[in-house]
């Protein structure tokens, strides 16, 4: 038995969780969540124990995996839709910059013109100031993949440390050329 996956997900107060056929639909006050598992695995909604049990066919070695992550994942939109999820970049390099224009991220990372990023629907994006950016959202899926491809702008270099690095994130610093006599 998968051990995460025989743990109930606890469903917390003011959540609502509907399932219809293989689509567990969830809301909360951070937003509205939708996965479809697979057929393999069954979702079943304990109203009264404020809980939702995962359980599995067989014990083929897929039903086994997909049992433990989709687990994994209610879980993750249960904490989604009550508490969110957040991704903070910084933005680090002389003239380097990000700024929000409506519906659009922009970023000057060392290009010849302003990055342009459409931000997607379900985040909040935020530039507290110039050099950095706060991604939230209660899909942990999209915060993370989004933080990535704005991270994918400019990745941060290991000479001077210059470009797009996650808040607290520590760049390894190569040393330059050594000046030989």
């Amino acid at each position: 038995m998968s051990r995460i996956g025989k743990n109930p997900v606890a469903v917390p107060s003011g959540v609502k969780v509907e399932i219809s056929g293989n689509t567990i639909h969830v809301e909360g006050p951070k937003g509205k969540l939708d996965f479809e598992f697979r057929p393999e695995i069954s979702v079943a909604h304990d109203a009264a124990a404020k809980k939702v049990v995962v359980t599995r066919a067989d014990d083929e070695r897929e039903s086994r995996a997909l049992h433990g992550l989709t687990r994994a994942l209610i879980q993750n939109m249960m904490v989604g839709v009550t508490q969110g999820y957040e991704k903070k970049l910084e933005i680090v390099g002389v003239g380097y910059l990000g700024a929000i224009q409506g519906k659009t991220l922009q970023i000057r990372a060392g290009y010849a013109n302003e990055v342009h990023k459409p931000i997607p629907e379900g985040l909040q994006v935020t530039c507290p100031d110039q050099t950095h950016v706060v991604i939230k959202g209660a899909d942990k899926q999209l915060v993370g993949q989004f933080a990535a491809e704005v991270r994918s702008i400019r990745k941060p270099e290991p000479y001077k440390g210059k470009g797009i690095r996650y808040d607290g994130e520590v760049v390894r610093r190569k040393a330059g050329k050594a000046n030989i006599k």
